[in-house]
């Protein structure tokens, strides 16, 4: 992740990432990137122990195209691209992410790692792409 503890700074761009917070976080910085503007989506991670479940629901949440590959890459592909969701910026929170996290740490890492390149992707062309991993510590 590109950050752990934070002062978000939701005007500078350069402050998007890829951030650890708790479940109890979710709701305010919803409210708060709401309110500057972004479009907001939230994927309950609850129960999702494997790539094929989180890669189905982050699908599912922001309404993937059809032809989805649902690998990695198309996932990375599909988070670069968006065009079916205009938006000015982009939220994306994963609630109660630990059942991932230690069942499945290595898709975990992945998905971490694709995030933080679609934050890069999103950054190029001054869009923010923030991306709220709930996580109990």
């Amino acid at each position: 992740m590109n950050h752990d503890g934070f002062e978000l700074g939701l005007d500078d761009i350069n402050n998007a990432g890829v951030y650890s917070v708790t479940n109890d976080d979710i709701a305010p910085l919803s409210a708060a990137m709401r309110d500057a503007g972004l479009r907001v989506a939230t994927i309950d991670l609850q129960g999702c122990i494997d790539k094929r479940t989180l890669v189905a629901r982050i699908a599912a949440q922001l309404d993937f195209p059809q032809t989805f590959g649902g690998n990695w890459d198309a996932l990375l592909d599909c988070l670069r691209d968006l065009s079916w969701l205009q938006a000015n910026g982009y939220a994306l929170f994963f609630s109660d992410a630990d059942g991932l996290k230690a069942g499945a740490e290595k898709d975990f890492e992945t998905l971490l790692d694709v995030l933080d390149d679609a934050s890069t992707s999103w950054g190029k062309d001054d869009v923010p792409f923030w991306a709220f991993v709930a996580l109990r510590d």
